[in-house]
Order: structure tokens, then sequence, then C-alpha cells
């Protein structure tokens, strides 16, 4: 077998004899007019006969991914953005240098265009017999060896360009990716939603407990915060008189990383008013519905060998009733203190004793013990208003709020409430988090006064949610980490490893 560098040295050997030979390198004027799928759907079923008599020439550019030599004959295949196809390279049908040419210079990976008609082979596959080819790109390091390349995980996401040219199931995860971000931003426009941007880099961190990223601006000598949520700026835009309104765009946390995690990633935002989070429990489920029917065709689908139902109503289950009834923590335990650090010790659980929130505490128990069990679209309901600072209280019972989050496979993937609107108590609410700073380093450093502010000058009531897309793009594509569904996810440095 033929080490890599030997091959990379022969390609720039072949490079400099192209050069010394007086050919363009890297041309630019080549124009393909058709794709391999359409040509192969469109031509499948028509007879040699029927093909013969098709006078048109077909114009194709791709990469080589195949090539084998029968004497003169040399069959190979191209592969665009669409799909792959095969040519044939006949000595009969073009001159012998450029037979000779493509013997010689071309190798796999590299991109051709070819221009010639089509024929069948005895296998009956659609052909291309080329009647012109050019070379595009000479490709200077070759392809993994086996069809599909790149088995290494960590290899395939630090080389991203090399998994999807030799794995097409990826490049078609990715077009669904797209396919479900269009369907989201376009229902939302339906709905009479107004997309929004709001800045990505932020003076105070907030709207969310999370650590941020911290960068300089030189010109206004000031840090600023990559953003951890757009929360607090898209309620501004309902205090200004926007009733109806949504972004989609990227969030930044200083977290670890993992295969729900990644410091970078999409969320989907947004906030109704006159609306309460029982609302957006009904669009969400609106939403995921009409999204299976749209990717999937059906409501069902499946997920790591579970069967996912979004047929609405959806379950619903209070916060502290799942901890008790499906984590199994005894009711008696939950509000003494003692008892809840005896039972998580006994589950091998770690609490943030330091941090005196009983409410994080249950946080903690409901992560561990909950929230693997729930596999069907279940909206968790009144979480304590301990954890859950920038949400309306519950009328019934003030010391939790009115906010859900959606589970679906064990994952979180929707956190919303009916959002505070009373400045006085937003102000209270931030005091009494920046006091447990020291315990709890997610909490945003300083309070944001314009927010408050901005509250001042009335805003309606209203409700938002935020839509973790990554994790929605892992569901309706089968995937069990989050690294499979972004293009280039967050990776240790080679040297770390």
């Amino acid at each position: 077998m033929i080490e890599e560098s030997q091959v990379i040295k022969v390609r720039h050997e072949k490079l400099q004899k192209l050069k010394e030979m007086g050919l363009k390198l890297y041309p630019n004027d080549f124009r393909p007019k058709d794709k391999a799928k359409y040509i192969k759907d469109i031509y499948k079923n028509f007879t040699q006969e029927e093909l013969e008599k098709k006078e048109y020439e077909f114009s194709l550019a791709g990469r080589l991914m195949a090539k084998r030599e029968m004497g003169k004959l040399i069959f190979a295949h191209i592969q665009d953005e669409t799909d792959r196809i095969q040519i044939l390279v006949a000595k009969s049908e073009i001159s012998a240098e450029d037979f000779k040419f493509f013997k010689k210079f071309v190798d796999i990976g590299d991109i051709i265009g070819v221009k010639g008609r089509l024929i069948k082979t005895k296998t009956g596959e659609i052909t291309i017999l080329v009647k012109d080819l050019k070379l595009l790109t000479k490709a200077l390091r070759p392809l993994p060896e086996k069809y599909h390349g790149l088995k290494d995980t960590e290899l395939r996401y630090r080389m991203r360009y090399v998994d999807l040219i030799m794995n097409p199931e990826v490049r078609e995860l990715f077009k669904t990716r797209t396919r479900i971000i269009q369907y989201i931003r376009d229902y939302f426009i339906s709905e009479g939603f107004l997309e929004v941007e709001t800045p990505m880099m932020h003076p105070i961190a907030g709207g969310a407990a999370a650590r941020p990223f911290i960068t300089y601006h030189n010109a206004l000598d000031m840090n600023l915060y990559l953003r951890i949520a757009p929360e607090l700026y898209l309620k501004r835009l309902i205090v200004g008189g926007f009733e109806k309104v949504f972004e989609l765009n990227r969030n930044f946390r200083n977290e670890g990383v993992s295969s729900r995690h990644n410091p970078e990633f999409t969320m989907l935002e947004f906030y109704e008013a006159y609306a309460t989070y029982e609302d957006l429990m009904k669009r969400t489920e609106e939403l995921f519905y009409s999204l299976a029917l749209e990717i999937k065709g059906s409501a069902k689908i499946t997920y790591q060998d579970y069967e996912i139902d979004f047929t609405p109503p959806w379950q619903r289950v209070e916060f502290l009733k799942a901890i008790t009834e499906l984590g199994g923590v005894p009711e008696e335990v939950l509000y003494n203190k003692e008892k809840l650090i005896n039972f998580a010790k006994e589950k091998g659980i770690e609490l943030n004793l330091k941090d005196p929130r009983i409410g994080k505490w249950w946080t903690k128990l409901f992560e561990e013990l909950v929230e693997p069990k729930l596999i069907q679209p279940t909206f968790v309901i009144k979480f304590p208003i301990e954890v859950s600072p920038l949400a309306r209280r519950n009328d019934e019972n003030p010391d939790f709020a009115d906010r859900f989050e959606l589970y679906i496979a064990g994952k979180e993937v929707a956190n919303a409430f009916s959002e505070l609107n009373d400045p006085k108590d937003q102000r209270i609410r931030f005091e009494e988090q920046l006091k447990l700073r020291e315990v709890d380093e997610e909490i945003p450093p300083e309070i944001d006064e314009d927010f408050i502010r901005a509250l001042e000058y009335g805003m309606p009531p209203c409700a938002g949610e935020g839509i973790g897309i990554d994790r929605v793009v892992m569901i309706f594509t089968d995937s069990p980490s989050i690294r499979e569904v972004i293009l280039f996810p967050h990776l240790r440095r080679k040297e770390d490893l």
C-alpha cells in the first residue's frame, strides 16, 4: 500500500508537469448545464435506442470518485452536489491526446468538467459518453480509499469537507437541517411574527444562566459578552410596540462540550404579546406536529430506537410531581434539606451545598432522575420561582412560575414562560440573584438597568419561548450527538488529545 505522503508527492509532480505543459492550472471557464441526479431521474427508463435519438449535449462538472481502466475504455464516476453518475471515456470518442491526458493526469478526487451524450451500459446504467473533458481542479491530497472513508468520528468532524465528499448521507443530513430551519422560519412569518436581529455582543451578560465568552472592544475601551440569549433585547422590542417577534440565530455559552452541548449553538426565540405559556404549549404542539409531517411525512418518527409521536395533545406533568412520581423522590424528602442531601448521596448525585436555593437542588435531581425518562413529547410545567428569575409568578402559588420546559427523547428541547413584566419584582429577583453570585458563577455579574428601565415604560403581558434548533435537528435526523448536526463543531486542539 502506497503511503499518503508518496501519493501527495506524485500529485504535486503532476501539477508541476501540467504547469510546464502550459496548461491553466485552476481554470474557471467551464459552465455545467446539468446535474447528475436530474439526468438519472429523467432518463432512467429510456432505452438505448431512445437515448441515441437524443441529440442534446450534456454538460456536467464534479469530483472524480472512481476510475477503472479497461484498455481503450475508462469508466469513472463523478459526483456533483446532487448525486454521482457514471462517465465513459472511450479512445474512439475523443482525441488521443485527451484520452492519454485523462489516463495519466486525472486522479480520483480531481474536479473535472465533461460534455457528451447519454448511453446505457449493458448493466442498464445511465452513462455520459464523454466527447470533451477538462481538468478544473487538481486534488493534491488523496481521498480515503474506502467508499465510506473517514470512519473515525473525530476525524470526520475535524475534516468535515472530506466527510461531506465521502458520505452522501451526511450531505443529506445537512440538507434536512436547512429544510427544518426554513420551515420554522416560514411558520412564524405565516403566523404574523416579525423576524428581527438583535446584538451578538452585549455590554451585560443576561437572559439566561450561563457562563459567557468575554471579548474586548478597543475603540470603546470596554468588555463585551458574546450573547448567551437574545431574550432581554427581544423583550425590549415588545415594549417598543412589536407584538410578535422571533429570531433564529447563534448563542454562545462558555460551558462544556458533550453530545448535547456545543459552545456555539443555534436558537430560536419568539415572543408573543397578550399570550400565556399555555398558548405557547399549543403553538409548540402545532409547530412540531406540522414539522414532522413536512420532514418525515408522518406524525410518528423514530429516534434512537424510540418511536416518537408528535400527535397533539402532549403529556403535561408538574415539576414536583415529576420528581416524586418519575424520579422516585419521596414527598417527605422534598422540603427537608438534610433528607434531600442524604437521598442525593444514596443516588450518587452531587448537589451544590454552597447554594442555599432548594429549587436548584430539585433541578439537579430532576436532571438526573427524571429527564432521561421523558421520551414522548412532554411539557414539564410550574418550575420553582427560584430558578425562573424572568418568569411570571403563578397566581395560585407564587413560589412557582408559569413556565414549561419541553422534553423529547430525554432531551430538553424548549423553555418557555409567561413573561415577568413587573419592573419592581424583576429588580428584586435580579438583586436576590446577585447575592448568590459567589456560589453560582453562571449568574450575570451585574443588573441590566436598561432592561429594568424598559419594563418601567410598560411591557404588555406576553409569553416567550426558546427552542434549541440543533437538538430539534438531532431528533428529526436520528442523530445521537449534537456534533453530527453542526457542520463544524468545536473540538479540542489536536495536540491536547
